[in-house]
């Protein structure tokens, strides 16, 4: 299946695995598959990174039933094709907002407007969402600032805190204890569950990170 693995994650829940590097080709595949799953009632399906996962009755579908069919619909999978969305997020670099910016400078080797600089000229890719409602994972950190997780996670990260955890970045929705080395902080709402849209990114969307009022570090 593509180098790609298959296990069952107990009595009811089905994992297709695929090998790393996470490509946004293969998210394209995971995310056509999830799709085509939902078409044919399964309805109760999490598209990871380099993963999905589908949960499933056994009362009324049969484990190695379900693998087969699901390396037959890898096998036929195409890129999902969609309208890619445009988000800009606005960022306080530094100081309060991003504690560990000169952390990752130092990593880096860089100054930290310097990683201001990088961070913010990238493209990010939305991989997936997970960890909470509206935690998006984004591929396309430049490699130089690729920063490892802190040692010992803080109790709390305020909502809105732009973080780097080891080859990703990413944004936290609401308050909570969290590992990734914070370098900045946004005012947007990421997620509000009285929307009609909850999440402000979805898989897929391209983002883009602009500082506002300078830096502090």
């Amino acid at each position: 299946m593509d180098r790609s693995g298959l296990y069952l994650l107990g009595e009811r829940t089905l994992v297709v695995q695929f090998p790393a590097p996470a490509t946004i080709g293969c998210q394209q595949r995971i995310w056509w598959m999830a799709q085509r799953l939902r078409r044919h009632g399964y309805d109760d399906i999490v598209p990871g990174m380099n993963n999905l996962t589908v949960f499933f009755n056994p009362q009324l579908e049969d484990g190695p039933r379900l693998c087969s069919k699901l390396k037959r619909l890898w096998r036929s999978a195409k890129e999902y094709s969609f309208k890619v969305r445009e988000v800009v997020i606005p960022v306080h670099y530094g100081g309060e907002a991003g504690p560990d910016l000169e952390v990752v400078a130092r990593h880096a080797a860089m100054t930290p407007a310097e990683v201001v600089t990088a961070h913010s000229k990238a493209i990010y890719t939305v991989f997936f969402l997970g960890f909470q409602p509206g935690f998006a994972y984004l591929g396309g950190l430049p490699n130089h600032l690729a920063t490892p997780r802190l040692a010992v996670p803080r109790l709390t990260v305020p909502a809105g805190s732009v973080g780097i955890g080891g080859e990703q970045t990413g944004i936290y929705p609401t308050a909570s204890p969290g590992g990734w080395q914070l370098i900045g902080r946004t005012e947007l709402c990421m997620f509000d569950p009285g929307r009609k849209r909850p999440s402000l990114l979805l898989p897929g969307d391209r983002v883009r990170f602009t500082p506002v009022g300078g830096h502090n570090a």
